[in-house]
């Protein structure tokens, strides 16, 4: 089965409750999502959470609206797992009340804004595509913390201070395709 149909088979599993399919995501997600949510101030409770969070949160996601995953469905999956942890963490640090009572306007309101989490980082990973190949370098190099002297030499630049502007030149590239996509509007007054 090609990469493309097995994702697909993923997803559609998840849509229908295809047992055989959820357990399929389950042996290769969860793994990657019990190490980050552990490595990240969670136990092993919590990681199963997130994983029901996350395949509620997409099932009804993709029931709701036709959309189409762009990476591996493995890769997409996971990076909604932890953007519900990191929600979850701010949402613990934040709590006050009894964390035991189960708040159902809660639930609702946690996938609202999963949807809502996951059309921005569509939308940003979109027009990251669409600027150029040497930008997307940089700024992949940049979100993932490289140090501006280790960017320089990767990519050929003379100096730090050169790595500095060209990745605000791109930042500001990639910002103002953002804000001039349709979709931004509509994010923004959420």
């Amino acid at each position: 089965m090609s990469p493309q149909k097995y994702d697909n088979y993923l997803l559609k599993s998840l849509i229908n409750g295809n047992e055989a399919g959820i357990k399929e995501i389950y042996k290769k997600v969860y793994p990657k999502v019990y190490t980050y949510v552990c490595s990240h101030d969670g136990t092993e409770h919590d990681a199963k959470d997130i994983m029901q969070k996350a395949l509620l949160q997409l099932s009804v996601r993709a029931q709701k609206q036709e959309f189409v995953i762009t990476s591996s469905f493995e890769g997409y999956f996971f990076t909604t797992c932890k953007n519900a942890w990191r929600r979850e963490i701010k949402i613990r640090k934040s709590r006050v009340t009894n964390p035991v009572v189960i708040d159902l306007i809660q639930e609702e309101r946690d996938i609202a804004l999963a949807a809502y989490e996951q059309d921005k980082w569509e939308l940003f990973q979109q027009k990251l595509e669409e600027v150029s190949e040497n930008c997307r370098k940089v700024l992949q190099l940049f979100f993932n913390k490289i140090p501006y002297i280790k960017i320089a030499d990767m990519l050929g630049y003379a100096t730090e201070n050169t790595v500095r502007q060209r990745i605000f030149k791109c930042k500001s590239k990639l910002k103002d395709a953002i804000q001039s996509d349709s979709r931004y509007n509509e994010l923004k007054e959420l």
